[in-house]
């Protein structure tokens, strides 16, 4: 074995090892807070309701509790999750020319090591969860299963993704989510990790998108992805920047304090109108600062799992 793949093994097993380490702690966490009543209890039984087939039940359980439970089998799901993530180039501020997945450092090694998260508690959950990337076009679609392979096929491909050259790469969010609408199975619960970088033009496509997916009787939740400090509130020192556009290469020289009041009043806008339109077509909106941590997202996640199967 060479030694570059030795690297690529041990990097896929961080990925996989840190994704376990943030379940594990929220897992922990939750247990303390408010919010322990929630189902983090992954057993391999669910509930026997009234009019099903006695076939499952699993009566041994029932001694020690008497209570009705059933097994679960693998390919048993009780949700189908699509899991999308943006890999266009403004998803990789702030730029490293050696991304870490020990350091999550940009927006798309928050997004992958969250959704690598995601997918851990699904596949505990016994849920079936699928992974599109995307940028200009979809670059990769899988199959919606819920076993261990699956998750590691997944993994891998994250991994990929964010050792690919990331410059000059485009957003087509508007066409993915279209694409997604229609060919995912109905009902799925789609989760997406965006900055929801646009162009100005595209706007309204992007919204109309949206509107598809809840058309289409899809759950959404949409965690906006951004490095709050420096994209949202713009806390640059007073001194000359050249910003560089990482999707088309372009440039400015300013003086960021010249530029900073109208920065904040246009980037503070849009993220209200976005808000206000996942409000009008419910669709679940969460912010997601990279500097914050991982419950922002997992939470969220959770509670929207409930609220599916309350």
């Amino acid at each position: 074995m060479s030694i570059i793949e030795r690297d690529r093994i041990q990097q896929q097993m961080n990925l996989e090892l840190l994704a376990n380490q943030v379940v594990e702690g929220f897992i922990i966490g939750l247990h303390k807070s408010p919010f322990h009543g929630f189902s983090v209890e992954f057993a391999e039984h669910r509930i026997y309701n009234p009019g099903e087939s006695t076939r499952n039940i699993d009566w041994k359980v029932f001694a020690r509790t008497d209570r009705l439970y059933t097994k679960r089998f693998e390919e048993e799901t009780n949700l189908r999750c699509q899991i999308v993530v943006d890999r266009s180039s403004s998803m990789f501020f702030p730029f490293s020319k050696q991304p870490d997945p020990m350091n999550p450092e940009n927006k798309f090694i928050f997004s992958a090591l969250a959704a690598s998260a995601l997918m851990l508690l699904l596949r505990k959950q016994r849920d079936a969860f699928g992974l599109t990337l995307f940028d200009q076009d979809i670059t990769l679609q899988t199959a919606v299963k819920s076993s261990t392979s699956h998750y590691k096929h997944l993994v891998a491909n994250l991994e990929q993704a964010f050792h690919d050259n990331p410059l000059n790469r485009g957003t087509s969010a508007a066409q993915t989510l279209h694409q997604l609408a229609d060919n995912i199975h109905r009902r799925s619960l789609v989760i997406l990790f965006s900055d929801m970088f646009e162009r100005m033009e595209d706007e309204y496509e992007l919204f109309q998108a949206l509107r598809h997916l809840k058309h289409n009787k899809h759950e959404v939740i949409l965690f906006h992805t951004v490095d709050k400090d420096k994209e949202v509130n713009f806390n640059f020192p007073d001194r000359p920047y050249e910003f560089i556009d990482l999707e088309t290469g372009e440039s400015i020289k300013v003086q960021s304090s010249q530029v900073k009041e109208e920065y904040q009043r246009q980037m503070s806008s849009y993220i209200r109108h976005l808000r206000e339109k996942c409000l009008q077509y419910r669709i679940d909106f969460v912010e997601a600062d990279i500097k914050q941590g991982y419950r922002q997202v997992l939470l969220p996640y959770l509670v929207k799992r409930t609220k599916m199967y309350a």
